[in-house]
């Protein structure tokens, strides 16, 4: 497997262009099952859970090409990909590649809304929790489908169609939202989504289902109204900008010190996030290409935060931030709420010197005068970037191993930082 080798100590400047958001391209993609006609997606990530999607809609039946990359536009554009579901030869996802990738499940809403039957791998367990998929099943279920378990699949028929329904989730999923989203924009009448999941990239698939024929309202809001239609058309559609990427380069600048300007990113979309990173001490400026971040001198002051759904700190920074806090002038305070398991990045950061101590849901930082370089591993997506960051920020050579982890949602990254000055490179194993 390859490894990233970094060589830390080294501020950061210049400018680092913001991918399209995976979390946001994933559903998209899905989303080409629900029409015969083509959808077109702009500034999709080149990313390794964005192929193996491409493998599993191929099974499906879809038809994909990918524009070549041509000269002038801005770069932190990505791939412009046609898919065209016209026939759907395979209504079965199966456990080796649902197993890889728990996003993947989200194909049995559009499949059993558009054929009336599916049948899709459990995604089983997962690094960072058990992340059920009950709200799933039960917001299908309401929308008319007959759930069947066998054999560790979820078969479900709807012969007649799914029909419009009023879902309660009793608590906030997005991977539920999405698949009950996408579900009810072929669903017969109104479904009505309460509790449902904020996050912009929610938004961005409400609002490419409204150009594809559905009528979305409350976007942004907890609750969704969604009016389906017999048949959906084909679009062209832009996916947002990434705010967990925009998210990490910010905190890496605050962690080494520097100047970077996150070209594309979108303030709006990470506001409690930075408005926790500018109480570290770090300047955080809105403007005309994107959002500036800089540090420079001063020190990294402790902070306290819980992760929460969005608008609030997201779970999938809290990683990054417990690595920027390792260096902090005190001692900071993190309650994970949202997934279990989600410390095993700690041990990895103590091999690099930090001090950490867990208690349950909540890690209590201490800040310590410098990192050392050490050999660490990534356990998870996030957790390998907070390596990265506290690599960056420490002193000496830290090599981390298993970066493939850093692949599914990470695109160039090593290429990024070191644009703005990281010593990083990419070890291929022998």
């Amino acid at each position: 497997m390859d490894r990233i080798k970094i060589v830390g100590g080294k501020p950061l400047s210049g400018t680092i262009p913001i991918s399209g958001a995976k979390n946001a391209a994933l559903p998209l993609l899905i989303a080409s099952l629900l029409t015969e006609d083509r959808l077109t997606l702009k500034n999709v990530p080149n990313l390794a859970d964005v192929n193996l999607l491409v493998r599993i809609l191929r099974n499906h039946g879809v038809d994909l090409a990918v524009d070549g990359k041509r000269p002038g536009p801005p770069s932190h554009l990505g791939d412009t990909i046609h898919l065209t579901a016209r026939d759907i030869v395979d209504t079965t996802a199966p456990y080796e590649m649902v197993s890889r990738m728990r996003a993947s499940f989200w194909v049995l809403g559009p499949l059993v809304a558009r054929m009336r039957e599916a049948r899709v791998s459990l995604p089983g367990g997962c690094a960072i929790g058990t992340r059920p998929v009950d709200l799933h099943l039960m917001g299908l279920k309401a929308l008319g489908a007959e759930i069947d378990i066998d054999a560790g699949y979820v078969i479900a028929r709807a012969p007649k169609g799914l029909h419009g329904a009023r879902i309660v989730f009793p608590k906030v999923s997005v991977g539920a939202t999405h698949n009950v989203l996408l579900a009810a924009a072929l669903a017969k009448g109104e479904t009505v989504i309460e509790n449902a999941a904020r996050e912009p990239e929610i938004g961005d698939v409400a609002l490419c289902l409204s150009k594809m024929g559905a009528t979305v309202e409350g976007i942004g809001t907890s609750t969704l109204r969604i009016q389906g239609r017999d048949r959906l058309e084909g679009t062209v559609h832009t996916v947002l900008p990434d705010r967990i990427e925009t998210g990490t380069f910010a905190m890496a600048v605050a962690a080494t010190g520097g100047d970077v300007t996150l070209e594309g990113a979108r303030l709006r979309d990470l506001k409690v996030a930075l408005e926790v990173l500018a109480d570290t001490g770090t300047s955080i400026q809105e403007t005309e290409t994107g959002v500036r971040v800089s540090r420079n001198g001063g020190g990294i002051a402790p902070v306290s935060v819980e992760t929460e759904p969005f608008p609030g700190f997201p779970t999938d920074l809290q990683a990054q931030l417990m690595a920027l806090l390792t260096r902090a002038s005190g001692t900071s305070v993190i309650r994970e709420t949202i997934f279990e398991n989600r410390f095993m990045h700690v041990q990895e950061l103590a091999r690099l010197g930090a001090d950490i101590q867990l208690h349950g849901d909540t890690a209590t930082i201490k800040g310590v005068k410098a990192l050392k370089g050490a050999p660490v591993m990534a356990t998870d997506l996030r957790a390998s970037v907070s390596l990265v960051i506290a690599g960056l920020a420490g002193e000496g050579e830290t090599i981390i191993n298993r970066v493939y982890h850093l692949d599914r949602g990470f695109e160039q990254l090593e290429r990024k930082l070191s644009a703005c000055g990281a010593e990083i490179e990419r070890v291929a194993s022998s």
